[in-house]
């Protein structure tokens, strides 16, 4: 009887003093990587990871993330993409919810390249920049040529059954990847 006493204590006191918890494992999904610049997707939120080389330490792994609320994956894939058919005279400046980013286009050795230059929360004084990336590269990082692009270039409205603003947003998201087409649907808006 004892020891089926002392074994209950054991197991109670166990239970009710454990420090360590088992967490759910949120898993982190790579969509494409090119060196040191890769694509991230965690449940709904993407994230770009890159190797900072506006700082002495080349350890320094800087990332900007944002949501797919409305096709935001694709439009700025293809926003960078329309950057190497016809740069842009100045740098293409992007709010996100926590970073200000400047897409800096130039031509490295007569091919247009891209960086992407971070204003870490807004602030002018800490800023991060990534490797030049070849269109290419882009293609890469996007998942457009491992396939998988269609991870985002579902429509985020999936989640939004019920409502009406479920049938605009699909509509947003669902516009066709043509260039020329979305240059017109953005100009109505």
């Amino acid at each position: 009887m004892r020891k089926i006493i002392l074994l209950i204590t054991c197991m109670f006191s166990i239970s009710v003093f454990s420090q360590i918890k088992i967490l759910k494992n949120e898993s982190l999904v790579e969509i494409g990587k090119d060196n040191s610049v890769g694509l991230y997707k965690k449940e709904d939120k993407y994230t770009i990871n890159y190797q900072d080389l506006n700082t002495s330490n080349l350890n320094t792994i800087r990332s900007f993330s944002f949501q797919n609320l409305t096709g935001d994956v694709s439009d700025l894939y293809n926003l960078i993409i329309d950057g190497f058919i016809t740069p842009p005279v100045e740098n293409v400046i992007l709010e996100l919810p926590n970073d200000i980013i400047e897409l800096h286009y130039e031509k490295n050795y007569g091919q247009p390249t891209v960086q992407f230059i971070q204003y870490i929360n807004k602030n002018r004084k800490y800023v991060g920049k990534s490797q030049f990336l070849n269109r290419k590269q882009v293609e890469k990082v996007f998942g457009k040529t491992n396939g998988k692009s269609a991870m985002y270039e579902k429509p985020a409205t999936m989640n939004h059954i019920n409502g009406a603003k479920s049938t605009s947003n699909q509509g947003a998201a669902a516009a066709p990847a043509s260039n020329s087409s979305n240059k017109s649907k953005k100009s109505k808006k």
